[in-house]
């Protein structure tokens, strides 16, 4: 497992513990903490998975309205825990972090699913984040390996 997927893999524990816990922000720093120690005691992520969960917590009622826009025959209540929350790192990662390529952030966002989703899950968050990203291409906010076309997210 590469070390950004480990990462990944992290965040996207951690976003799963603290949604099924009740969004207690106030514990978000405490899982984070507990699942690296417990899957990769030794492993520096560069400050990626912190930075990550606490960018998508911040974020998370503009990244559920992304998603409940992209995936309106789903709302967010009826999607499972798990899928809610790859959707979210998966928008994030596609829309606001300038340093990931977007079929990146897809792939692994796919990859996540097709790994601790549903049947299917991997499918159904294909279908949203490529829905995002037509939506991206035809704004021209595509971002690729050597960084966006403009900022991604920016109010114009």
């Amino acid at each position: 497992m590469s070390n950004r997927h480990l990462s990944r893999t992290i965040a996207m524990q951690s976003l799963y513990e603290w949604d099924f816990l009740g969004q207690a922000t106030e514990r978000l720093s405490e899982i984070i903490a507990y699942n690296k120690t417990e899957f990769a005691p030794d492993f520096d992520d560069g400050g990626y998975i912190d930075g990550t969960v606490k960018q998508i917590v911040d974020r998370q009622e503009e990244l559920d309205a992304i998603i409940t826009q992209f995936a309106p025959d789903w709302p967010m209540s009826n999607m499972t825990v798990i899928d809610r929350n790859i959707l979210r790192l998966g928008v994030y990662e596609l829309k606001f972090n300038l340093a990931i390529p977007s079929k990146v952030a897809i792939n692994e966002a796919i990859e996540l699913g097709k790994t601790f989703g549903g049947d299917a899950s991997g499918k159904f968050v294909n279908g949203v984040l490529g829905a995002i990203f037509k939506d991206m291409l035809a704004n021209g906010q595509v971002k690729g390996v050597d960084g966006p076309k403009e900022e991604v997210g920016s109010k114009q």
